[in-house]
């Protein structure tokens, strides 16, 4: 498919062109519209989707998926026509549907130029053909979600430098790091930055080959091609892109084979200057599960910590999720502050239960949401909410609970004892303290005797380097983490 109408494109304002040719209108149109309808809703629904023609020649907004169609469908149709109609010399009207119902169908372009070649189509079966395509097909073709961009990020404390970092990484800044290693806890945004970087990137550099891969499907690929006997187009898909970006790569733990590719695979890239952006739950050091050369090259860069959330950023959080309702159209009003920060106490998992409690009080709310209070939010949601507080890992306990396994006192991890038999456990439970609270670096040193954040810093940093060398002490990590959790 041909994606020369993605609105990645349309930042200068229109061309001088003649106004029947549907490139120019749309970059006319489309760059009204964004104005209109504000950044956040125009990158979610509008940036994302191409002009195409159908097989009788009439223009169609094509939507990634059948959510975005009925967005657009509702709140922009209506108004994009207007302004279409009021550019178009031919008087033609768009049609808004989504990319399934659009299998094979000729790109405007053609059309419009009278070509009759066929389009490639976006979503290739995976058992004869690699999973990217060249231009913005590569980034819609692996599975990239529109609404998970830099405008709907947001920044708190726990992730501010992993921002920071992902902006860097999408500008295709000089003097990058490579490859660019995101770590953390499930559900706190790792995601979320590796969407928003290839959409970003995209849309500055056209022509750029951008590929988005969950590492499940890098395996899966890898095995049906290896199957079919296709592996050599597999290799050459992954290797001519010129930002490959993989999520959740500790999943190709315990696959030898796929490992080996993807080594390959980042040891070609980074040869050639090719940008590398990555994601696993632990830091790259601590994915025992990876072969030590594999795990030397994704430490080899930048590691760039995403924290757990703490409260005020979960509040954001929520507060973002509402408003994106309500430019949805699914509820109105706001909701008021202790009823936020009562779905906030009752979900302190990740940031993802949290948009699900939000959106499952949004779905019973409607139109009432500023007129509920707590208690009528409890009542009306039920067991969608855990029936209270759940119990949360205190630094208290884990210094109990890690002096107890280490035969020592409480007193001993707070002192300025630094023998090893001290000192080791003591960084052991600054990791623990850092995995399982929302607490702050310093906040965890005042809580050790008074400690600098820089030392918290260190102890975490070691034992995620023991971790992956000293089986001992993964092994006392595992024991841990598993008396902390019940």
């Amino acid at each position: 498919m041909d994606f020369s109408w993605r609105v990645a494109d349309m930042t200068g304002g229109a061309r001088m062109a003649d106004m029947t040719d549907p490139d120019h209108i749309w970059t006319e149109a489309a760059g009204r519209l964004r104005g209109e309808i504000g950044e956040g809703a125009f990158s979610s629904y509008i940036a994302p989707s191409a002009v195409r023609a159908d097989g009788a020649g009439q223009l169609v907004l094509v939507t990634p998926t059948a959510y975005a169609r009925d967005w657009v469908r509702k709140n922009a149709l209506r108004r994009m026509n207007e302004l279409w109609l009021g550019l178009d010399g031919l008087s033609r009207r768009l049609d808004v549907r989504c990319r399934a119902e659009m299998v094979s169908t000729p790109p405007a372009s053609q059309v419009a130029a009278g070509r009759a070649e066929a389009a490639q189509v976006v979503s290739m079966p995976l058992a004869t053909v690699p999973p990217v395509a060249d231009g913005a097909r590569a980034v819609r073709a692996a599975g990239l979600q529109e609404r998970l961009n830099f405008d709907s990020f947001v920044e708190g404390q726990g992730n501010a430098f992993a921002l920071a970092i992902a902006r860097q990484a999408a500008q295709w800044a000089d003097g990058h790091f490579n490859p660019i290693f995101f770590c953390g806890p499930y559900g706190y945004g790792k995601t979320h930055l590796l969407n928003a970087i290839a959409w970003e990137a995209q849309r500055l550099r056209p022509d750029a080959k951008v590929v988005y891969l969950t590492a499940e499907r890098f395996l899966s690929t890898f095995v049906r091609a290896m199957q079919d006997r296709s592996t050599a187009a597999f290799k050459d898909s992954l290797r001519g892109a010129d930002m490959l970006l993989i999520d959740d790569v500790q999943f190709v733990g315990g696959k030898a084979s796929t490992q080996e590719e993807l080594l390959a695979t980042l040891t070609s890239l980074i040869e050639d200057g090719k940008r590398i952006v990555l994601s696993a739950d632990r830091p790259p050091m601590a994915l025992t599960e990876i072969e030590p050369r594999l795990r030397s090259h994704l430490a080899s860069g930048l590691t760039c910590p995403v924290e757990p959330a703490d409260r005020a950023l979960k509040l954001a959080v929520a507060r973002n999720r509402i408003q994106a309702l309500a430019n949805l159209g699914v509820v109105s009003g706001e909701a008021r502050a202790d009823v936020l920060e009562h779905l906030v106490d009752r979900t302190p998992g990740s940031m993802r239960e949290l948009e699900g409690a939000v959106n499952t009080l949004a779905a019973v709310a409607g139109g009432r949401l500023s007129t509920l209070g707590v208690d009528e939010v409890q009542a009306l949601l039920g067991s969608a909410l855990r029936g209270g507080p759940e119990r949360r890992i205190t630094v208290d306990e884990i210094q109990k609970t890690v002096a107890e396994h280490f035969t020592l006192k409480q007193a001993d991890l707070l002192s300025e004892r630094r023998t090893r038999a001290v000192a080791r456990p003591r960084q052991i439970a600054m990791w623990l303290c850092k995995q399982h609270t929302t607490r702050s670096y310093p906040d965890i040193g005042r809580r050790f005797g008074g400690r600098d954040h820089t030392t918290v810093l260190h102890g975490v940093r070691k034992i995620e380097e023991l971790m992956a060398l000293d089986d001992q002490i993964a092994r006392d990590v595992e024991a841990l983490t598993r008396k902390l959790r019940g």
